[in-house]
């Protein structure tokens, strides 16, 4: 049975963005990063519900890793841990048509070269074979790009290249069942080890340019985005999709917005109120932060933190 021992989240970079759009008008350049990010994202969730499906081997399944060696960062999208090889997965969301001269990558439409997913995928496993092996690892690496997404098409790939196709995936996973493996504790020491060593990601942010009196306040639905309003003394209502929401729940997405957006602000019962543009009284939102925050008495300077 397989281990799903880290799933694909947002990353810090994507859930600002995710609480930027709303409340700013981006910038074309933000909303291109935005949108890479976001299908980025779309594609490791679509993998994961593959693999969840369909993967029965004895594998750890690892999403998300931002790694470091000798000063230099790599990311894996999707790592497969087996009893002797570790799979090494970039997973692409790519649409539309592409096509190889060269040895480089085009879009068919826009006859702009892109960056080749091919040397991408080469560095990544050159910098993890020497992290696992400095520290101790012994395990064959083979790499592969999977693309998720049933509208991309490449021509002149060639039969050698470690491409998976949309229409390849399932028999890649039913290959990837019949492989031999037991996993033993060297394999969760590996697991844990790279999710231990995960990089903070904060200061590779690509972050769009924002700050608090910029951006339009208000309590923001969690399906569409749109703003909700307050529909009694439980509920909030999204003025556009008519999406309910409770109170508190509202209420603490907004706090983790805040929290995310801006992280030297204290959390108060002030600050929260008008970051919710005063819809749910001060007294709800101070009701609200004391059942679910810890208050830290400091006099004037008393503010909330998350309960561990």
């Amino acid at each position: 049975m397989s281990i799903f021992y880290k799933r694909p989240s947002p990353s810090k970079e994507l859930q600002v963005f995710n609480y930027v759009r709303p409340r700013l008008n981006l910038s074309s350049s933000s909303l291109r990063t935005y949108d890479t990010l976001q299908k980025g994202y779309v594609g490791e969730k679509k993998f994961y519900n593959i693999l969840k499906q369909l993967l029965s081997s004895k594998c750890i399944v690892l999403f998300d890793l931002l790694l470091e060696i000798n000063g230099t960062t790599f990311q894996i999208d999707c790592l497969l841990i087996f009893q002797e090889t570790i799979y090494l997965i970039e997973i692409k969301n790519y649409d539309g048509d592409y096509y190889l001269q060269e040895g480089k990558w085009y879009s068919v439409a826009t006859k702009k070269e892109i960056r080749s997913p091919l040397h991408q995928l080469e560095r990544s496993e050159l910098l993890m074979q020497q992290l696992i092996q400095r520290n101790g690892y012994h395990f064959s690496i083979k790499s592969y790009i999977v693309f998720v997404n049933e509208s991309f098409t490449l021509y002149e790939a060639s039969l050698q290249m470690p491409i998976i196709f949309p229409t390849q995936l399932n028999r890649f996973i039913e290959k990837l069942n019949r492989i031999p493996s037991i996993l033993t504790t060297p394999h969760k020491k590996l697991a844990k080890f790279l999710v231990e060593n995960v990089v903070d990601e904060s200061k590779y942010l690509r972050l769009p340019e924002y700050d608090y009196i910029a951006l339009k306040k208000g309590i923001t639905c969690n399906q569409c985005r749109g703003y909700m309003d307050q529909e009694g003394y439980k509920n909030m209502l999204c003025q556009n999709c008519g999406e309910i929401d409770g109170v508190d729940s509202a209420v603490l997405r907004s706090v983790v917005e805040f929290a995310i957006l801006f992280p030297k602000r204290k959390i108060t019962t002030t600050e929260i109120f008008k970051w919710c543009d005063t819809i749910v009284s001060r007294r709800k939102i101070q009701e609200i932060l004391a059942n679910y925050l810890v208050l830290v008495q400091k006099g004037k300077q008393s503010h909330y933190v998350w309960k561990n």
